[in-house]
């Protein structure tokens, strides 16, 4: 991969478990924390979807809330657990070799950002509390254009303000819909496969997929 300018990585599930929060109070959901915390997130991710096309922007910690409040009420988890599992969710884990490799690729002079459908003060305090506020040289927001991911908008920000071409950018996501939101708009899209998924269908191939964030250094 040449000419890259920028690597840019996705934040939820690509360099933050998202499933850390539930996994955290796996003691007190019992053994359906895994289920709840997959419906969560899925939740979470179609109401981003569903507000862009209705037009009815919330911010990600709002959607977070109310994707929440579903998944309670379906896995039927006491409702007394909402403010605790909702902490846990400011402070979400990140993969085991996500600090070494962002510090790798910042010795390398690359620019390094995440592009988030995260509101900026939850970025920021997720960044902070895993003590990795002095690796990025941005933390982008969808709150800049008020639009979620995979719309063009949000794609558009990096590119804006460093001035670069689309394909200068390395971009990196766990999510299969967002490496082809990315791909589609002319990123070179890597897929990191930490799950068994299945790649969606959505007019892009990425030509790199990875296990996890290590094997970056091998490509860029």
């Amino acid at each position: 991969m040449k000419n890259i300018k920028a690597i840019i990585f996705d934040a939820y599930g690509t360099l933050f478990d998202v499933n850390s929060a539930a996994e955290k109070c796996k003691d007190k959901i019992g053994d359906k924390w895994e289920g709840f915390a997959d419906y969560w997130r899925t939740t979470q991710l179609e109401y981003t979807w569903l507000r862009s096309l209705m037009k009815r922007h919330k911010d990600f910690w709002q959607v977070t809330e109310d994707s929440l409040d579903k998944s309670m009420k379906t896995y039927e988890i006491d409702s007394s657990m909402r403010n605790e599992l909702l902490d846990l969710y400011k402070i979400l884990s990140p993969f085991k070799e996500v600090p070494e490799v962002l510090k790798l690729l910042k010795e390398k002079n690359f620019k390094v950002a995440i592009l988030s459908n995260g509101a900026p003060s939850l970025l920021n305090e997720l960044v902070k509390s895993n003590n990795l506020e002095n690796i990025f040289d941005d933390i982008f927001s969808i709150e800049e254009v008020g639009v979620y991911k995979p719309d063009s908008k949000v794609y558009d920000i990096p590119i804006k303000k460093y001035q670069i071409q689309k394909n200068e950018v390395a971009f990196l996501s766990a999510n299969t819909w967002d490496v082809s939101g990315a791909g589609n708009y002319g990123y070179n899209s890597i897929w990191v496969k930490r799950n068994n998924n299945i790649f969606d269908n959505l007019d892009f191939v990425p030509k790199h997929e990875i296990q996890n964030l290590s094997k970056l250094l091998d490509i860029i």
